[in-house]
C-alpha cells in the first residue's frame, strides 16, 4: 500500500472518529446547525480558517503563481485583505441579529417568505460554485496520487462526496467544526514547513528566490523561452487585463462577507464578543497562510518548473510536486494528505451551510410559513438536502474534469456572494429605508447578473483548439458577450443599485419601525439567540 494512501486513510479514520463522537452530541436544531453555540473564540477562529483556506488557496493559488507569477499572487492579496470587511462590518451584528443563517438577519425587519426564498437560492448557488472547485481539486489530487491503485478522477470525486455527506448527516456542525480545526492545524504545519524548505533552498534569501522567479524557463510551441514571473501581464493580459484584475479584487474583498459557509460560523459562538475574538484569530492564521503561498508558488515555478508540473498532473499539483522535490516521497505524501484534508473540511462546511439554509429558510419558513413542524423535522430535511447538494456537486465536478483551475472557480463563487448577499446584508443592518422589495431586487439582480455574466465570459464560451505540431494545446476564444473572466466589476454595482432602486420605489413602515430594534440588538446583543 502506497504511503499517500496510508496517510489518506489515517486522516479519514480520524475524521470519521470525530464524526462518531459528534453524532451523540448533535441532537436538536441548535446542536446540529450551530454546535450548541459552545465553540470558543480560538476554536472558531481555527475553524473559520479551516473553512476559508480551501483547495483554491492551497492548490489553486500556488498553481497560479507557479504558472503566472505576479498575476497569480494577486489572488493571495485579495483573499488576505478580505477579512477586514468581515471584522469591521459583519461579524458582531450578524451574531447578534441572526439564529442560523444570513436570511435570519433579513427576516428580522423584512417580510420573511420572499427574502428567505431568494436568500436560500443565493446560498445554494454560492455553495455549489465553491463546492465544485473543491471536488475538482480532490478528484485531480487523489486520482494522480493513487493512479497505481486504479482509482480514477470520477471515483475520487465520488469518494470525497460520500465522506462530506457522512460528516454533515451524522455529525452536524460539531463534527464539521472539529474537522476544520484539525485541517487548519495540519495545513498551517505543512505550509510552514514547505515554506521553510523553499527558503532554505535559496539560502534563506528571499531576494534570491525573487531573482530566480525573474528568469523562469519553459517550453512554448516547441522552443525554450525565459520569462520574468515578477512582472504583471502573464495572466491578466491586454486589453482587459487591468479591468479583470480589478473585477477579481472586488469579488474577493467584498465576497468574503457574503459567503454563507463563513457567515454561519458566527452562530456557533455564545456571544458577539466571542465572534470578534474568533475573527481576530482567523485573521492571524489566514494572514500567515496567504503570505506563505508566495513561497509555495514561486518555489514551484523556480524549483519544479511549469513544464514539469504540466507533465505530472497540471496546475493544481504545483504545491505537492514542490513538496516532493524538496522533501522526497514522505513529505509529498504528507502534503498531499494535507491537501486532501483541506478539501474535506471545506466541502463539509459548504454542505452544512447549504443544508441549513434550505431546511431553515426555505422548508420551514417559506413552505411552512414558520409554523412549528414535527420534532426534528428541520434537521431531517437538512440531512436529505446534504445528499442532494452532494450529488449535484459530484455530477458537475465530474463533468468539468480535472483540468479546471480551482482558484478561478472559487473566484466566481466570491463574485456571486459579493453581488447578491453583501448588498442586502449591509442595507438591512445599516439603512432604515431598506425594504423587502429592495432586498428581493438586490438578490435577484446580483445573483442573475453574476451568473449570467459568468455564462457568457471567455472561460465558459472558450473552446479547445486542435493539437499543434509539438503536441501542445492552444485555447481559441470564441466570440463572447462579456470579455472579462470575473463578473464582479459589473455584477456587484448591479446588486447594490437594484437594492437601492427597489427600496426607493416605495416605503415599508414595518421595516422602518423595526430598524431601531435591529440596531440596538446588533450593537448590544440584547435579545440575541443564546441557545
Amino acid at each position: 500500500m502506497s504511503l499517500p494512501l496510508l496517510m489518506f486513510l489515517a486522516f479519514i479514520a480520524a475524521t470519521l472518529g470525530i464524526t462518531y463522537w459528534a453524532a451523540g452530541r448533535s441532537a436538536g436544531e441548535s446542536a446540529f446547525f450551530a454546535a450548541g453555540r459552545r465553540i470558543t473564540g480560538w476554536q472558531n477562529g481555527l475553524a473559520i480558517s479551516g473553512d476559508y483556506m480551501s483547495a483554491a488557496s492551497f492548490l489553486g493559488i500556488a498553481g497560479l503563481i507557479a504558472f503566472y507569477g505576479y498575476d497569480g499572487f494577486m489572488y493571495s492579496v485579495g483573499f488576505l485583505v478580505a477579512y477586514l470587511t468581515v471584522l469591521l462590518v459583519v461579524a458582531e451584528p450578524l451574531r447578534n441579529t441572526g439564529k442560523y443563517t444570513m436570511a435570519d438577519v433579513l427576516a428580522f425587519r423584512l417580510r420573511e417568505r420572499p427574502v428567505r426564498a431568494w436568500a436560500s437560492l443565493s446560498t445554494l448557488t454560492v455553495s455549489t460554485f465553491y463546492m465544485i472547485a473543491q471536488m475538482v481539486g480532490a478528484g485531480a489530487l487523489v486520482s494522480l496520487l493513487l493512479a497505481g491503485s486504479g482509482i480514477g478522477y470520477s471515483t475520487a470525486v465520488i469518494g470525497v462526496g460520500i465522506l462530506m455527506i457522512i460528516y454533515v448527516v451524522f455529525g452536524g456542525m460539531i463534527a464539521t467544526t472539529w474537522v476544520q480545526i484539525v485541517k487548519a492545524v495540519l495545513l498551517m504545519s505543512g505550509t510552514f514547513l514547505l515554506s521553510a524548505l523553499v527558503l532554505g533552498h535559496f539560502g534563506f534569501n528571499v531576494g534570491a528566490m525573487f531573482e530566480a522567479a525573474s528568469r523562469v524557463t519553459l517550453q512554448v510551441d516547441g522552443g525554450t523561452v525565459t520569462r520574468d514571473f515578477m512582472q504583471p501581464g502573464l495572466y491578466y493580459k491586454p486589453p482587459y487585463g487591468s479591468l479583470d484584475l480589478i473585477s477579481l479584487g472586488m469579488a474577493l474583498v467584498f465576497g468574503t462577507a457574503g459567503l454563507p459557509h463563513i457567515l454561519i460560523r458566527f452562530y456557533t459562538v455564545p456571544d458577539a464578543k466571542t465572534a470578534r475574538v474568533s475573527v481576530f484569530w482567523a485573521m492571524l492564521v489566514i494572514g500567515a497562510f496567504y503570505i506563505m503561498t508566495t513561497f509555495l508558488g514561486f518555489g514551484a515555478a523556480t524549483i519544479v518548473g511549469p513544464d514539469e508540473i504540466t507533465a505530472n498532473g497540471g496546475i493544481n499539483m504545483s504545491a505537492p510536486l514542490l513538496a516532493q522535490a524538496l522533501g522526497g516521497d514522505v513529505f509529498f505524501a504528507f502534503v498531499s494528505a494535507v491537501a486532501f484534508a483541506t478539501i474535506l473540511a471545506v466541502v463539509a462546511g459548504l454542505t452544512i451551510s447549504a443544508s441549513t439554509s434550505f431546511a431553515h429558510d426555505f422548508y420551514s419558513n417559506v413552505l411552512h410559513h414558520g409554523r412549528e413542524s414535527a420534532p426534528g423535522e428541520e434537521v431531517r430535511v437538512a440531512r436529505w438536502t446534504a445528499f442532494v447538494v452532494g450529488a449535484v456537486s459530484i455530477a458537475i465536478a465530474i463533468a468539468l474534469g480535472p483540468d479546471a483551475n480551482v482558484a478561478f472557480l472559487v473566484g466566481l463563487a466570491f463574485a456571486v456572494a459579493a453581488s447578491a448577499n453583501l448588498p442586502v446584508i449591509l442595507f438591512s443592518l445599516y439603512w432604515r429605508r431598506f425594504t423587502t422589495r429592495g432586498a428581493v431586487w438586490g438578490l435577484v439582480a446580483g445573483l442573475g447578473s453574476a451568473v449570467g455574466l459568468i455564462l457568457v465570459s471567455p472561460t465558459f464560451m472558450g473552446v479547445d483548439g486542435p493539437e499543434v505540431a509539438d503536441g501542445a494545446r492552444r485555447l481559441i476564444q470564441a466570440p463572447t458577450l462579456y470579455p472579462l473572466r470575473n463578473p464582479g466589476i459589473i455584477s456587484i454595482p448591479v446588486g447594490f443599485l437594484a437594492a437601492v432602486i427597489g427600496s426607493l420605489l416605495g416605503r415599508e413602515a414595518e421595516a422602518e419601525g423595526k430598524y431601531v430594534e435591529l440596531t440596538v440588538r446588533a450593537n448590544t446583543g440584547l435579545g440575541a439567540e443564546k441557545a
